[in-house]
């Protein structure tokens, strides 16, 4: 059984000993591993380099910037904190946005794994939080939580539980939670847990493993099911389970979907979902559609090996074993500073420290380009208000941006 993002480097760093052994690269900083290879003069060329250095945070797992304001960065830690620090490059301390420390089970690939805030924040004063707590071991949570200051801090006592699923292991939890562009809730389940999808919730829309769900948080309490959802009619799943497919699914097949996006300029999703034992795939997520886990893994058959179900959406792009083991989606880019990365999909492994790309436009099942090697522990993407890229290294917690390479 291989280990997927969060669980595969904290073995290499002795943080979660207790599960399977896995291998990584390196920590921290953006030196290239091994001799430059040359890409193809089509392929943009870029680096990364470490930003807000007087700063580091306990195993981050999400940065993001409120709709808006670019005067401040939030970083999720996967131990239940929230912090908040200025946009200044001689940003030296980070305040408590929210503490919910105290409820939050970070055992395995649980914690504090996402948030988002409302489209209208701080208008509109909210913020949804995806994290674990203890339960069948686990339970996933979407809550709701409100600022009375005017988006400064986070009221932990103001919690409003949306969604919860039962775990039934901590790993694949999934964990992603995002706004689109209709002002919807889009968040990610990973397929349960153990090897292999024993459970075979995969293919099995009556739970919400393995799936992306659509929620409307401002249409009713504490969500309403959005007309275009596939199962929109059928009662809502109970903290996950049914007994008819779930109304709140948007897409499902999949294995632990690990940071998805909305391209800014299209509005098209796409989404990074951490492989089995041999393949990582990157998909575009389009209502209704079934990615194939755990008949397959990316284009490949996986149970049965052979002779498999083809009637499944095709992955955008995939990579083998030996350039990485465990996807994180990314983002379009559609900043200014690395003109010939415009138009382009980056993504990493955060095992290897991989960073790659796919034009947006390109067919499914195109090969990435490895754009750079680094020693990153590459838990996630950051876009900031201007589009500009970031990178969140878990294993040192730093941040890191991409830029045009000299």
């Amino acid at each position: 059984m291989r280990v997927d993002a969060l669980t595969a480097r904290a073995l290499f760093f002795g943080l979660m000993a207790s599960l399977l052994t896995s291998c990584g690269g390196g920590g921290g900083g953006d030196v290239a591993i091994g001799p430059p290879v040359p890409p193809p003069v089509s392929t943009p060329q870029i680096t990364t380099s470490q930003v807000f250095t007087a700063l580091s945070f306990n195993s981050p797992t999400v940065l993001k910037q409120a709709p808006g304001d670019s005067s401040r960065w939030f970083v999720g830690e996967k131990s239940g904190f929230i912090r908040v620090f200025a946009n200044n490059a001689s940003s030296s301390s980070a305040n408590v946005f929210l503490d919910i420390s105290s409820v939050v089970n970070s055992s395995g690939e649980g914690g504090l794994l996402g948030f988002a805030f409302h489209p209208n924040f701080p208008v509109t004063p909210e913020v949804f939080v995806s994290y674990t707590r203890s339960g069948a071991p686990l339970v996933s949570y979407i809550s709701r939580f409100l600022s009375n200051d005017n988006g400064q801090t986070l009221l932990a006592g103001s919690e409003e539980i949306v969604l919860t699923v039962l775990q039934p292991e901590t790993n694949h939890n999934g964990g992603d939670i995002v706004f689109g562009p209709d002002g919807l809730l889009y968040a990610g389940f990973g397929d349960g847990g153990g090897s292999g999808d024993p459970l075979g919730n995969g293919q099995d829309d009556t739970n919400l493993h393995g799936s992306i769900v659509r929620l409307d948080v401002d249409g009713a309490a504490p969500y309403a099911i959005p007309a275009g959802n596939p199962n929109a009619m059928n009662s809502v799943c109970t903290q996950g389970y049914g007994g008819a497919p779930c109304p709140e699914i948007f897409a499902r097949g999949l294995r632990n979907p690990w940071r998805f996006s909305f391209d800014s300029a299209t509005g098209v999703l796409w989404a990074g979902d951490v492989g089995q034992g041999a393949w990582e795939e990157i998909d575009v997520i389009a209502a209704g559609q079934n990615y194939g886990w755990n008949v397959r893994e990316g284009a490949h058959c996986f149970n049965p090996a052979n002779g498999c179900a083809d009637n499944f959406q095709e992955p955008q792009t995939e990579y083998d074993h030996t350039l990485g083991r465990s996807v994180t989606g990314g983002f379009v880019y559609r900043g200014t500073s690395v003109p010939s990365l415009i138009g382009w999909y980056i993504f990493g492994d955060f095992i290897s420290g991989r960073i790659f790309a796919v034009r947006a436009n390109s067919a499914a099942g195109v090969t990435p380009d490895e754009l750079l090697d680094t020693s990153l522990s590459i838990v996630s993407f950051a876009e900031d208000n201007d589009g500009e890229l970031y990178v969140l290294d878990y294993s040192v917690g730093t941040i890191h941006k991409v830029g045009d390479a000299p």
